[in-house]
């Protein structure tokens, strides 16, 4: 063997534990994913070749090992003690008072202050430099033994760094908490889902489930994380059994604070959000720093650690039971709580969605009194397996819409009945339907439907619809919270003096409302179509609507089949006009609109007749005088085809403001560029009103 491969891992070693702490412990990433990955395979391939080079520090053995038949069982050195908690400032005095009678003094203390990560506390021991072990904490006493799941674990050193100034002692423990990043969390119940499998509930059980796996190439894939907290047992040689209050002094500070830096300074990660406060009197405003901050933080937290920072006097202060009595978890108020579903009731939102609401049995979770949650959809209470009268948990983060997490089925009761979807809009009694791919069911009723009536008006008046000058959103709400509208139709009834009472409206922004619904009412089919609001029908689908099928009573009569004829009209569009017109309610209202309102008969147009026909146009960049879309329905009013890429068979690109690679392609291949003003004057030429 020559040294040559030798010479490469030991280089592939340095960089890649240097890139790890660069990313993981100092938050400082010096060079691309990329770049990282090409190093990795690089190692690994190295080692596949010559196996007598893999060592056990090596950074590809974090792929995971073999797989363990059961866990060890470790016993601690050192306890791993847990904290007593306080949930108030009230409280947390207390505790300070406690100590400062206890330490026979009236001075302020520092404290070492933490966010109470929501993971799971280990325990990883170090020997001559070297990662040998790692435990639960288990009963304090005894642990599991996790060193394979540990080692899978990217911000976890398999070596120490040597840079505290002097060597460190043959052992280290350090202590800390691994947990599983929120990004992390919502990937792994993500992937879950699709393959119909259990989610978890939150990130600790997440991280919790992923250390006891007894493969630890599944631990690898679970992309842990891990926060240091304090050191355990620490010992000059690997043969001592006994704490050595000297050996600490010699290699570590008198400060937890700093401690924790030297802990950084051996390569392994310590929160960023840690901090060494002066005085007990700072304690509060840390702790609601740390409370705004939750929801912005990567990775979930209960509530603060705030511990004595003097080591001598937390030696002094001692211990109670199972607990420091140095240090306290300063807890949030809960964002989980257990209830019961005590009825679901479905509402119908502006655009139709159906939506199942449980009511719950009320419970004080995340700072408020919760009711209610939502339950999106059927998917989602299958997925749940959730029935009416089940003890569920309930989880409301800051400021988050409650939500269901999961089912207590220990706990289901015997007469827990089926949610049953209702066949009808439970408003207007309309058809429901469920559109192909999706998850949700609607209203078909759009016009009629009182839960969608404001919507519906405002897309009706809107520019790109039938434009009714001074008819605003606000003004439409305040007209139908007054009930002086109720559909479209009722908008030409409106007289001035109705609308002069409305809430800034004069009587002249009255007489401008009413002569702006007077020249509504001369409109163009395509502008009608496009007005009714039917779901995925956009301005393009109604122009090619009215252009193939020429009269609205056509278009009422037409089935998916035919409807799918016309350029932009898929399945689901073609459902959605089918459903949307089988609804008597729609019917009525689109009836009366027609009485109202007219337009110009459209002359069947013979092939070829059309100027554009045949001619492929693409638009890019910013149109300052059109909109994409209205430029868009207008070429394909005259025939035209509008693509979203360029290519040989492109005859025009339309460039606006800011146009980029399809311009530049454009050129490449020769492809004719006109200006909006040029598209403009075409559009013009072929009586285009624009």
């Amino acid at each position: 063997m020559t040294t040559m491969p030798q010479s490469r891992v030991h280089e592939l070693h340095q960089l890649i534990n240097q890139y790890n702490h660069q990313y993981y412990v100092l938050d400082e990433p010096t060079v691309p994913d990329a770049e990282y990955d090409r190093l990795m395979n690089e190692l690994i391939a190295i080692e596949a070749k010559h196996p007598e080079l893999k060592s056990i520090d090596s950074p590809s053995q974090k792929v995971g090992g073999q797989a363990l038949k059961s866990f060890s069982q470790v016993t601690h050195q050192l306890p791993m003690l847990s904290l007593d908690n306080v949930f108030d400032l009230a409280d947390f005095n207390a505790f300070v008072k406690r100590n400062k009678d206890r330490l026979l003094t009236s001075k302020s203390l520092s404290f070492c202050a933490e966010p109470k990560l929501d993971g799971l506390a280990v325990s990883l021991r170090y020997e001559k430099g070297m990662f040998v072990q790692a435990a639960t904490r288990g009963d304090g006493s005894v642990g599991e033994n996790i060193t394979q799941n540990i080692r899978t674990i990217k911000s976890i050193p398999l070596k120490l760094q040597g840079v505290l100034g002097k060597d460190y002692p043959e052992i280290v423990e350090v202590r800390g908490e691994v947990f599983m990043p929120k990004a992390s969390f919502e990937q792994l119940n993500e992937q879950a889902k699709k393959r119909n499998e259990k989610v978890f509930a939150n990130p600790r059980n997440a991280a919790a489930g992923s250390l006891r796996q007894l493969d630890s190439k599944v631990t690898a894939k679970r992309n842990l994380a891990f926060y240091a907290y304090g050191l355990g047992f620490v010992g000059e040689s690997i043969t001592d059994t006994e704490q050595s209050t000297d050996v600490l002094a010699q290699y570590f500070s008198n400060s937890h604070y700093q401690r924790l830096c030297q802990i950084k300074a051996l390569g392994l990660p310590m929160c960023p959000e840690v901090r060494l406060l002066a005085s007990e009197h700072d304690c509060e405003a840390f702790y609601q720093d740390i409370l705004t901050k939750r929801e912005q933080l990567s990775y979930e937290i209960d509530g603060t650690v705030l511990k004595v920072d003097d080591i001598a006097l937390q030696k002094k202060l001692g211990f109670v039971a199972r607990a420091p009595r140095w240090a306290i978890a300063f807890k949030f108020p809960a964002q989980e709580e257990l209830t019961v579903v005590e009825g679901v009731e479905f509402q119908v939102g502006r655009t139709g969605a159906i939506t199942p609401v449980a009511r719950l049995k009320p419970v004080f979770v995340g700072g408020v009194t919760v009711s209610n949650a939502t339950l999106h959809n059927q998917d989602e209470i299958n997925r749940l397996g959730l029935k009416v009268s089940d003890t569920v948990i309930i989880r409301r983060a800051g400021d988050v819409i409650p939500q269901i997490v999961s089912v207590v089925l220990d706990k289901r009761a015997e007469n827990a009945t089926n949610i049953v979807f209702p066949a009808t809009c439970p408003v207007c009694d309309s058809k429901v339907a469920k559109a192909e791919g999706e998850a949700v069911l609607r209203c078909t009723a759009g016009l009629f439907c009182g839960a969608q009536r404001k919507e519906a008006i405002k897309h009706f008046a809107s520019r790109k619809a039938h434009d009714v000058d001074g008819l605003g959103d606000k003004l439409v709400e305040q007209l139908v919270d007054e009930k002086l509208i109720s559909t479209p139709v009722d908008l030409f009834s409106l007289t001035e003096i109705q609308i002069s009472t409305m809430e800034r409206m004069g009587k002249k922004s009255a007489q401008n409302l009413v002569n702006g619904l007077i020249q509504a009412k001369e409109t163009t089919l395509a502008k009608f179509i496009y007005g009714l609001g039917i779901r995925e029908v956009g301005e393009a689908t109604a122009a090619n609507l009215a252009q193939h099928f020429l009269t609205l009573d056509s278009l009422k009569a037409a089935d998916s089949e035919t409807l799918q004829q016309v350029d932009d009209v898929g399945v689901i569009v073609a459902k959605n006009i089918v459903n949307f017109f089988k609804e008597s309610h729609n019917l009525t209202i689109v009836e009366q609109l027609a009485d109202i309102m007219s337009w110009p008969e459209i002359v069947a147009k013979e092939a070829g007749s059309l100027p554009l026909e045949e001619q492929t146009f693409v638009l890019t960049g910013t149109l300052s005088q059109m909109g994409r879309n209205e430029a868009k329905a207008a070429l394909q009013l005259l025939g035209a085809k509008v693509s979203g890429s360029v290519s040989k068979k492109t005859h025009y690109l339309v460039a606006g403001e800011k146009a980029g690679s399809k311009l530049t392609k454009a050129q490449d291949l020769g492809v004719k560029v006109l200006t909006e003003e040029e598209m403009l004057t075409l559009l013009k030429q072929h009586g285009i009103d624009v």
